[in-house]
């Protein structure tokens, strides 16, 4: 025994102890029982919405937004589960209890080299600091069997003394300490919440103040988001009179997200027009930016000068006026240029990546065949060489990029070693013209942009979910602050193509009239057709939340579209210039000088009147006059009762001021045939390709539909001389068109396009040339 102790004062043990527990063997040693078995997969953390706020992981949640680690884990709403657990990394088990999840979550963070925050947070490197948190943490642990009265007047008799000097329990920021105070407070972070407990605290305590500080932490409020909205059907009223706008239908909460503390971007690259597809990315960013008021970004993504031009960056600005999205900001990926480069070099000197001139198929199947590159092992002196040789332009250098050295045996693709980086001498970038020869790919830029930028939310398509790992490894490696990532279904078209290259053959071949043409999916194209922004927004935000990938029916946004333009669009009436026959009407005058006034919108007297030439000779549809009868009423729309004495030889008709136009069975569209008609061009189109859905190795040139525009002339009223460009009206029993040309003379005529109701067929009879679509 002697001996033992003496060996164990030696070797700095502990006596006897020490010495005999150094001389158990590992195999005489118990073996751990196995963890029982989660249901939860690695990293949920689970909790039941329908418990109070304080009751759910609110400790866990706070430590995993100061620890920037937050976006790893996955919140998960359990209605059967009466407290919180977090399933573990390596899926052997979980952890249950909130504070437990919380120490571990910022113990992961500091120890895998996460944020400096995650190891203060637990009271430092300190043995003596860390034994003075667990005091505060087994004091509010044994609070718990108490009153929330009771609870908060002790803790505010404990507290008081120390905050007199002090901001925080323990240190210059906030601790696991404040945290689970605040937590035995009910976890106030509301406005009502600090009310409900400064009723009990004597007024004007240090304890009081202690409580709005912690309040209004990001990290506390995000928190408290999240934990409010883990069943994605509702989020925390943090302000008090705050007024935040319904969420539109169709749309999703955004996962922790406060008003004013949310920036979103959409990211177009120079290198072409933007299309609907692009809308609804623009639309969801700019609502979301707007409706928690805070900032859209919008940034070039300027990678490839090969493709990109100043004639499509200025578009895409104009685009973005036309449907009513105002940036607060525009920027440049290309800002950026030297900073990436900072950040490539560094994952080159810390072995984080590598260079590579393997031939790109030969690269393509080696990634396939989860086949490591012979440059994998370079040093990373060699590698920076090699850098260095790709980024002076030079030939010798073309061969090489710069690969990030993550995973190659990963069944996701994404993360065997992808490109970050690659020589592009083709052409000079449209900003910074030759000043660089190697160029960030996408890959890197994006999560290295996003978060200097400071992006909260960044909004992706479904068809990037691989890449959302490889997003998140790089924003880790490099230790830049964590994006969230929320993705939705991009939007497909029937009968469309979205391709910029199948779109440009179409300009290059005279197919259409260029990018704004009205048959092309471009905000442009269907800017020029006759969209309505509010419509647009709606219709676009109500397929928002979706994940699944569908191929839309054009019908039902210009059924939407057309619940918009009918509010504001209008009346007026034209007759087709050739298939219209004469009715006399006997007993009106004879000159056309006559007047009537008519409301401009029959729903909406506040638009305004008209006035609408009568007279003797009255133009109508050849179509309309099909049967009639002698003797029979018509109504001509907003004149009256017409009742017909002569049909074979001509039509003719007496006015019957007092008759019944409810009893009348046709009510016509007509004009005065008087001089002062001017003629009008109607347009109407049809979709480009006549297949409902092209598969990837169709060859679309197969599918042009041949016939795809008609005009029809029609004499129209005269007061559609004051109409101007960009105006949308309503031809009574034609439909809806928007002014693609105001009128100017007989010569210039004035050029209406129409716009799709959204029906198959025009409810008048009056059918155009084309489908109605």
């Amino acid at each position: 025994k002697k001996a033992a102790m003496k060996s164990g004062a030696k070797e700095g043990g502990a006596g006897a102890f020490g010495a005999a527990a150094k001389s158990v063997s590992a195999a005489t040693t118990p073996n751990r029982p196995p963890m029982t078995k989660s249901k939860l997969k690695p990293n949920d953390i689970s909790f039941n919405p329908n418990v109070s706020l304080s009751e759910r992981p609110v400790v866990t949640l706070t430590a995993a937004v100061l620890a920037g680690s937050i976006v790893d884990y996955e919140l998960v709403s359990d209605h059967t589960r009466s407290g919180c657990a977090l399933g573990l990394p390596s899926g052997n088990g979980e952890v249950s209890g909130d504070l437990a999840m919380a120490r571990f979550i910022a113990k992961r963070a500091s120890s895998s080299g996460g944020y400096g925050s995650a190891a203060s947070f637990l009271g430092g490197t300190s043995d003596e600091d860390v034994a003075m948190m667990d005091q505060w943490v087994d004091y509010a642990l044994s609070l718990s069997k108490f009153g929330a009265a009771r609870r908060a007047l002790s803790i505010q008799r404990t507290l008081d003394p120390l905050l007199v000097g002090g901001t925080y329990v323990l240190g210059h920021s906030m601790t696991l300490a404040d945290v689970a105070l605040f937590a035995s407070l009910g976890f106030p972070a509301s406005d009502e919440g600090l009310s409900e407990v400064a009723a009990i605290l004597p007024s004007g305590c240090p304890t009081l103040r202690w409580m709005n500080t912690i309040s209004q932490h990001p990290a506390v409020r995000e928190a408290a988001q999240l934990a409010v909205g883990v069943a994605k059907n509702a989020e925390a009223q943090l302000e008090a009179g705050a007024k935040i706008d319904p969420l539109l239908s169709g749309m999703s909460y955004l996962e922790g997200a406060t008003p004013g503390c949310v920036t979103t971007r959409f990211p177009p690259e120079p290198s072409g027009y933007l299309h609907v597809g692009h809308a609804k990315a623009v639309l969801l960013n700019d609502y979301y930016a707007r409706r928690y008021k805070g900032r859209l970004v919008v940034r070039f993504d300027d990678t490839n000068p090969t493709k990109e031009k100043d004639e499509y960056q200025s578009s895409i600005v104009e685009d973005l006026g036309k449907i009513g999205v105002k940036p607060d900001v525009v920027t440049f990926t290309s800002d950026y240029f030297e900073t990436i480069k900072q950040y490539a070099l560094w994952m080159i000197e810390n072995g984080l990546a590598f260079m590579d001139d393997t031939p790109q198929e030969q690269m393509q199947k080696e990634r396939m065949d989860r086949q490591k590159s012979k440059h994998r092992g370079q040093s990373p002196t060699e590698a920076l060489e090699y850098f260095n040789l790709m980024c002076s332009g030079k030939k010798d250098g073309k061969a090489w990029c710069l690969r990030a050295k993550i995973d190659m045996s990963s069944d996701n693709g994404t993360m065997r070693d992808p490109v970050l980086y690659r020589q592009n001498t083709e052409s000079p970038h449209h900003r910074s013209g030759t000043k660089y020869k190697a160029y960030p790919t996408y890959d890197l830029a994006c999560p290295v942009v996003d978060s200097i930028e400071g992006v909260t939310h960044a909004l992706r398509t479904t068809e990037y979910d691989d890449r959302n790992a490889q997003f998140a490894w790089i924003q880790r490696a490099l230790g830049l602050r964590r994006v969230r990532i929320q993705t939705f279904a991009r939007m497909n078209f029937m009968y469309t193509v979205m391709s910029k290259r199948k779109l440009a053959w179409f300009v290059e071949t005279g197919k259409v009239t260029g990018w704004d043409d009205p048959r092309f999916p471009t905000v442009r194209g269907v800017s020029r057709r006759g969209i309505d922004v509010d419509a647009l927004k709606r219709f676009m935000c109500s397929q928002g939340a979706s994940r699944r990938i569908v191929n839309m029916e054009w019908g039902k946004f210009w059924a939407e579209n057309k619940k918009e333009i009918d509010k504001r669009a209008k009346r007026f009436m034209a007759i087709d210039k050739v298939d219209h026959v004469v009715l006399t009407v006997t007993n009106a005058a004879g000159e056309g000088m006559e007047f009537l006034s008519t409301d401009y919108l029959p729903k909406d007297p506040s638009f305004g009147k008209r006035l609408v030439r009568i007279g003797k000779r009255v133009l109508l549809e050849t179509v309309d006059t099909d049967g009639m009868e002698v003797g029979e009423n018509i109504v001509l729309t907003r004149w009256g009762v017409i009742q017909l004495t002569k049909v074979e030889g001509g039509l003719e008709g007496v006015h019957v001021p007092d008759g019944d136009v409810k009893a009348a069975k046709r009510k016509l569209s007509w004009l005065a045939d008087v001089p002062e008609n001017i003629p009008v061009v109607l347009s109407e189109f049809d979709n480009l390709v006549s297949k409902e859905k092209l598969e990837e190795d169709d060859k679309f040139e197969d599918f042009i539909n041949p016939n795809t525009q008609a005009e029809t002339e029609v004499i129209g009223d005269v007061g559609l001389k004051t109409l101007k460009e960009h105006d949308i009206i309503q031809l009574e029993r034609r439909g809806f068109y928007r002014v693609d040309r105001p009128y100017v003379n007989g010569s210039k005529k004035l050029m209406l396009f129409m716009i799709p109701d959204g029906k198959k067929k025009a409810m008048s009879g009056l059918d155009g040339k084309l489908a109605h679509r």
